[in-house]
């Protein structure tokens, strides 16, 4: 039932904006600065916690699998109202470096995490008629 996850959902899109708000007062940015990302670390964590509790009917468990499958456009929806022009005014380099650290340290991390993982067998060939 998709009802039940919503309860959820907005509660941690609360948190995460409420988050978002302190963490650009603190920064002196102008503008929520993260508020979406923490809103879906939210979510992650409380459902799972919540699931692995045995807290929640398999009704509710459906209904957050729904929202958990529909935070990503949420999540695009959500950032394309946010205001990228006064968080660059208002913070100026600190924007962006932040956008530059974004990009950049993963795909630092890319080769570290390839060293990882274990080698795995390759696909088997397709076969064809």
């Amino acid at each position: 039932m998709v009802v039940y996850g919503l309860a959820l959902l907005a509660g941690c899109m609360f948190l995460g904006l409420f988050c978002g708000d302190v963490l650009g007062v603190i920064t002196g940015v102008n503008s929520n600065v993260g508020g979406v990302g923490f809103a879906m670390l939210a979510l992650i964590l409380i459902s799972s916690k919540l699931m692995k509790e045995g807290k929640l009917s398999e009704k509710a468990q459906e209904g957050i699998s729904f929202w958990s499958a529909m935070y990503i456009p949420i999540v695009v929806a959500m950032t394309a109202c946010q205001d990228v022009a006064s968080a660059i005014t208002g913070g100026g380099v600190l924007a962006i470096i932040a956008g530059i650290v974004a990009v950049v340290v993963p795909l630092l991390l890319v080769p570290v995490l390839q060293k990882l993982g274990k080698p795995s067998d390759p696909l088997p060939p397709i076969e064809q008629d």
